[in-house]
């Protein structure tokens, strides 16, 4: 299953880069010339909307909400499902992590008066709506997105066959982040944006190494 998840991982990548950089090349949404010197992580969405942005900028915001709340929904299982200790402290994290960075980036949307979501045709698998309830439109182009039959198997694996398959998809799935990450910083103009694309590489690559450390010992 981990090959074919990073197979799959590996062309959708590949697809998605083309696309943002296509994007960035539009620069419709440029507000050249505003000051965004004071612009930084911690002032949210007010200093973003004073900054420039490009599409590259808006995309990576509009793919990478539904790519962290896929991870926060994973991280969700650990708990009553997860034997290894360190797992589940991992999974805390990464949730802990996720759910503000989500936030930050809907006010950056709002913002910028974009939506919230991916455009049409660039949906992600896996996701829920609400609890129980699939989104509809769903395909597989963003990299390291879990599929609807790989999180029901996820959500119906205990212990030790939990653990592993956690270990293996979040790997998966941070390596796909990270992609976008680093296209966001090579694409985007948005000082806050591209930061927080460098936070996530980093943050992301760390935990790849400890799940990948949890992974050979289980």
């Amino acid at each position: 299953m981990k090959r074919t998840i990073l197979r799959r991982t590996a062309l959708a990548g590949v697809a998605l880069s083309a696309l943002l950089v296509t994007a960035a090349c539009g620069g419709g949404d440029d507000m050249a010339g505003m000051d965004h010197s004071n612009s930084s992580l911690s002032t949210g969405a007010s200093s973003a909307a004073n900054g420039t942005f490009n599409d590259a900028d808006v995309m990576f915001a509009q793919m990478m909400i539904p790519h962290h709340q896929q991870a926060v929904e994973m991280a969700g299982l650990a708990p009553s499902r997860a034997k290894d200790p360190e797992l589940k402290d991992l999974a805390a994290k990464i949730k802990a992590a996720q759910d503000p960075e989500i936030t930050t980036m809907k006010g950056w949307l709002t913002a910028w008066g974009k939506p919230t979501s991916p455009p049409s045709g660039h949906n992600m698998p896996g996701m829920s709506a609400s609890p129980g309830h699939d989104m509809p439109g769903m395909n597989s182009d963003m990299p390291g997105m879990m599929s609807d039959q790989e999180m029901a198997d996820l959500t119906a694996a205990k212990g030790t066959d939990f653990d592993k398959k956690f270990a293996q998809m979040m790997i998966a799935h941070h390596n796909g982040a990270i992609e976008m990450a680093k296209t966001e910083q090579a694409n985007g103009s948005n000082p806050d944006a591209k930061a927080l694309a460098a936070k996530i590489a980093a943050d992301q690559a760390a935990e790849v190494r400890t799940l990948q450390k949890i992974l050979d010992r289980l």
